[in-house]
């Protein structure tokens, strides 16, 4: 079959071993002082040798190659002795669906209060959450964020204010966490890098669960446009009568 899978450069290749240890898989080994690929098939495509070479001799390529094999994987794990990680319906361990629980506000030493749940040292009041000498909090509730990764019914879609954001948003506006995702399941995307028509995703997601509302944040870009389009015809396709409300931020950080 044609599918993506890594090379590596035996020239680059340094032989510190890190891409082999990195495998979760056990598709590398060192012979002879160099990584090699020695099971195409325990190759899941994923990538986490990639970041762990520090000469930069792994890369993905995509040709023909045996399918990847998981069950041949967990039964090598298990004669070695190693925990076998529980397959996913997508393959990806980063994608799977689960709940993320918040002790609800961040805390230091003292009796400073801040806005949102915060207490940091002294008297001093902070903005956005956390005091000036305290911790920020993520209020990020879920996970994947990823419109692409997203299961269209995960169980804590049912009931939700939903917040698609445009990827770049978050470093745009630097309050995002506690003016945007707070209380909100978060999606996020890029119209113009992702080739993907998100309208057709969220259309399932929105027909499958009773969404609250739609708050979409986008950049003043053009190419943003495509975001705030995809969810208006998702919705109007699901034939639910979901409210939306669109947010733009401008480039300088503030809301337009």
């Amino acid at each position: 079959m044609i599918r993506k899978i890594i090379t590596i450069d035996e020239e680059k290749c340094n032989g510190c071993g890190l891409c082999a240890a990195a495998c979760h898989e056990g598709a590398i080994e060192m012979v002879n002082g160099k990584a090699k690929l020695t099971r195409e098939d325990y190759c899941d495509g994923l990538g986490d040798c990639l970041p762990a070479c520090p000469t930069g001799a792994i890369r993905f390529e995509t040709r023909e190659a045996p399918a990847y094999n998981e069950a041949a994987v967990a039964a090598a794990k298990a004669a070695a002795g190693q925990p076998v990680r529980q397959p996913l319906p997508c393959g990806c361990p980063g994608s799977q669906s689960r709940r993320l629980h918040r002790e609800g506000g961040c805390h230091g030493e003292g009796h400073g209060h801040g806005n949102g749940g915060c207490h940091g040292e002294g008297h001093g009041h902070g903005n956005g959450g956390c005091c000036s000498h305290g911790k920020a909090e993520s209020r990020l509730s879920q996970w994947p964020v990823q419109i692409k990764l997203m299961p269209v019914n995960a169980p804590y879609l049912n009931g939700a204010d939903l917040l698609i954001a445009a990827d770049c948003t978050p470093f745009a506006f630097a309050d995002f966490h506690e003016r945007f995702i707070k209380g909100r399941i978060t999606l996020i995307g890029c119209p113009k890098l992702d080739a993907v028509d998100y309208s057709e995703k969220l259309e399932a997601m929105f027909a499958a669960n009773d969404i609250r509302s739609i708050t979409v944040v986008r950049m003043e870009v053009p190419c943003c446009g495509g975001l705030t389009a995809a969810v208006q015809r998702a919705v109007e396709r699901s034939g639910r009568p979901i409210p939306v409300e669109v947010v733009t931020v401008s480039t300088e950080g503030t809301i337009l």
